[in-house]
């Protein structure tokens, strides 16, 4: 184990950061805040390196979401070379086990130690570079994919945090106090919670109906002395954008030049989320500096 740790330390030796995104149960939108995590610390400085690794090995969505499913990874004589969704930019590198499936329908049935050795082949031979941040998209509970990863990582834990996401749902809340659990119990900092799905933006007149209530992840948060990092509501035209769909209206013309080489980065900051996740992210990146 040494040695593979060894592997893993020395592959990651130039991530500055490393950040797990938990969910207690499937369904309540983790991967769509880890792309949308990613796409925002990407969006955070003009230099910024970020990296997204998806470790949601029988549910890969990150490449579909950055719009780049059609691609797929090579080796080099240093490692497998990431995807990079911005293009020549190369900024944004990301590694899903979706670019090694013969069939973007093909089903992923494997017992813990094979997806033990897919997750350190990820950590240890992919040419990840330079990175400011490296999001790592999870599974949702706490499972062999977890305890991987904080096995493999052991090398790099003063870089490690994670955040928690939640919907408002006493049922969701109740799972997320397991992810909680988890993390105290492998000593893994929390940078904080969002609350995700927390009500529904009307696509005609922007009014908000808290569809699925509102309110538990911040009362969570209080209780257990978390960051509350913010709420997003449902927001069709951020559907619409990692879907592949439509563009959605509004937007600057200040903002379509800023991201014209990075199509998808372009529509998405037109939508309402990325407004609301500017401010997540200055959270994030507040408590990253405190640590």
């Amino acid at each position: 184990m040494a040695l593979q740790e060894t592997a893993v330390t020395r592959r990651l030796q130039n991530v500055k950061n490393i950040v797990l995104v938990l969910a207690g149960k499937g369904g309540v939108g983790k991967s769509s805040v880890s792309t949308q995590l990613a796409l925002n610390l990407y969006n955070s400085s003009p230099s910024a390196k970020v990296g997204i690794l998806d470790v949601d090995l029988t549910g890969p969505s990150i490449p579909r979401m950055l719009g780049v499913d059609d691609k797929g990874v090579h080796q080099s004589s240093d490692g497998w070379v990431p995807v990079y969704a911005d293009g020549p930019s190369a900024r944004l590198a990301l590694m899903s086990v979706g670019f090694l499936l013969k069939n973007k329908g093909d089903s992923v049935v494997w017992r813990g130690p094979k997806k033990n050795g897919m997750i350190r082949q990820f950590l240890s031979d992919v040419r990840w570079g330079e990175l400011d941040y490296l999001v790592i998209d999870t599974p949702p509970g706490t499972s062999d994919e977890h305890l991987s990863l904080m096995e493999h990582l052991a090398g790099v834990h003063g870089r490690l945090s994670a955040v928690i996401v939640t919907t408002p749902q006493a049922v969701a809340l109740m799972d997320a106090m397991k992810c909680l659990s988890f993390t105290r119990a492998v000593n893994l900092p929390v940078l904080g919670l969002i609350e995700n799905m927390s009500g529904y933006v009307c696509p005609c007149c922007g009014e908000i109906s808290n569809v699925f209530s509102t309110g538990g992840g911040a009362e969570m948060a209080r209780k257990e002395e978390l960051r509350f990092l913010g709420t997003l509501p449902v927001d069709t035209e951020l559907v619409s954008v990692l879907d592949g769909g439509h563009e959605p209206s509004g937007g600057t013309e200040q903002a379509e030049e800023k991201n014209a080489a990075f199509p998808l980065l372009d529509r998405y900051s037109k939508t309402s989320s990325a407004r609301l996740f500017t401010e997540i992210v200055k959270g994030v990146l507040e408590v990253l500096e405190e640590k």
